[in-house]
């Protein structure tokens, strides 16, 4: 089809939608994105608290995101401004510690576990061997299986799945370690630490992600002529002669030649109930509870970053060290738990008193804000069969993190999604 007759809708503004928009607007496509919030991002998104922009959930990038910081460059971004770019340094309360040396990938990663803090010479040694066997299969497994399950099988210690492998797989896929993908895990392992040592830098955002990715990136789609419209829900999507027709919020009926779609999994089936494209993959979702907790703006931790190997919290972010909002603490508590029966209040109460046993010296908090992300991500199970781009009507594309490919529900999983779709747009 020639350019100029190619009219493409993407439903969804998300971290997918907005990079599959921006790639088609960038080819001179004529492209219109809808999105049925007020506002662009998903769950990249920035809230207003007491003045002050924080994340609706705390990110971690890595160096290896190479799509994520190549987009970020094409829209402008100073990658020096927006992150803080920090060498492999993993501080876990209380006793453990792993810091890459400055050698090359993956000898950084090999020698950083020789040395590394809080475990015995044979706990370190189970860790590289562990790894030096990943390389050598290619970090490809014969057969899926939940992560517990082959790390079990590779005899690695429970001090040091509990310290080392567990805190990653909860950081990188959201998913418990008795039902996380290993493969898709040993993919995260291969990409971060395998190629280069700077793909294992620890990016840390020192901007709201709203002003990191979604701002930037819906600037560059209406420069180069594509169109944003909020609160537009799409009601759903009919074929016809010239392509398709969508149903927007209000009755209104635009005519397409093509459709990507970059919802979540769960709105996909709505709107395209009217169109045999069903899914044989019933995903289930996993929480991410961000606990924002306000102290005296002199208050500050050792480390941006600090883990934590048993209570609830799981890593807390020093928001004075990344982004200078003084003394505001984000503590991240990913999948599914016990921590879901507390009240807000109750888990809030319980993070400032893990916080307080691990840095005695905290004075009394502020003020706190709990975030509850009930469905921030897919469950990234073993086994799991994810959906192809390409759906069974042609010109009518999925993009998503959850859709098929190597990664997890993550910023460069969506993004890397997104230009899948982009590309299948471009080349139909």
């Amino acid at each position: 089809m020639d350019v100029s007759l190619k009219k493409v809708a993407v439903i969804g503004g998300g971290l997918a939608g907005l990079s599959a928009a921006n790639k088609i607007a960038e080819a001179g496509i004529d492209v219109t994105l809808f999105e049925a919030a007020p506002q662009l991002g998903g769950r990249a998104r920035a809230v207003v608290w007491k003045d002050q922009l924080l994340d609706n959930g705390q990110h971690i990038l890595l160096g290896a995101y190479q799509q994520s910081l190549n987009l970020m460059a094409s829209v402008g971004i100073n990658e020096s401004q927006a992150l803080l770019r920090l060498p492999l340094a993993l501080n876990m309360h209380p006793s453990f510690s792993l810091k890459a040396k400055n050698l090359p990938a993956p000898l950084h990663l090999l020698f950083g576990l020789s040395s590394a803090k809080g475990l015995a010479w044979h706990e370190r040694f189970a860790a590289i061997r562990f790894f030096l066997w990943l390389k050598a299969k290619h970090f490809k497994l014969r057969h899926d299986e939940p992560l517990l399950d082959l790390l079990n099988r590779k005899k690695q210690p429970p001090r040091l799945i509990k310290c080392l492998w567990e805190p990653l797989c909860l950081a990188a896929l959201n998913t418990p370690i008795t039902t996380a993908s290993a493969q898709v895990y040993v993919n995260v392992l291969r990409d971060s630490f395998n190629q280069s040592k700077k793909d294992s830098d620890l990016l840390l955002p020192k901007v709201d992600l709203s002003a990191l990715l979604s701002e930037p990136v819906a600037e560059n789609i209406k420069k180069n002529g594509g169109k944003i419209v909020l609160s537009s829900a799409v009601n759903d999507i009919k074929q016809n002669a010239n392509g398709f027709e969508l149903n927007i919020v209000g009755n209104k009926v635009i005519e397409f030649s093509h459709v990507v779609i970059a919802t979540s999994p769960h709105h996909v089936h709505s709107i395209t109930s009217q169109l045999n494209i069903a899914s044989e993959t019933t995903f289930d979702y996993q929480p991410i509870y961000t606990v924002y907790i306000q102290y005296p703006s002199h208050t500050k931790l050792k480390n941006p970053m600090t883990g934590f190997a048993q209570g609830i919290a799981q890593w807390a972010f020093d928001r004075g060290k990344l982004c200078g909002q003084d003394g505001l603490i984000a503590v991240i508590i990913s999948a599914e738990g016990s921590h879901q029966t507390l009240s807000q209040k109750e888990l809030a109460d319980a993070v400032i008193d893990e916080l307080k046993a691990a840095f005695p010296d905290l004075p009394r908090p502020e003020s706190h804000k709990v975030i509850a992300e009930k469905r921030a991500t897919f469950a990234c199970t073993a086994g799991l069969k994810r959906p192809n781009q390409q759906t069974k009507i042609k010109s009518l594309y999925l993009a998503g993190d959850y859709t098929e490919g190597d990664y997890p529900a993550t910023i460069e999983g969506a993004i890397r999604s997104g230009l899948s779709a982009a590309h299948l747009v471009l080349q139909s």
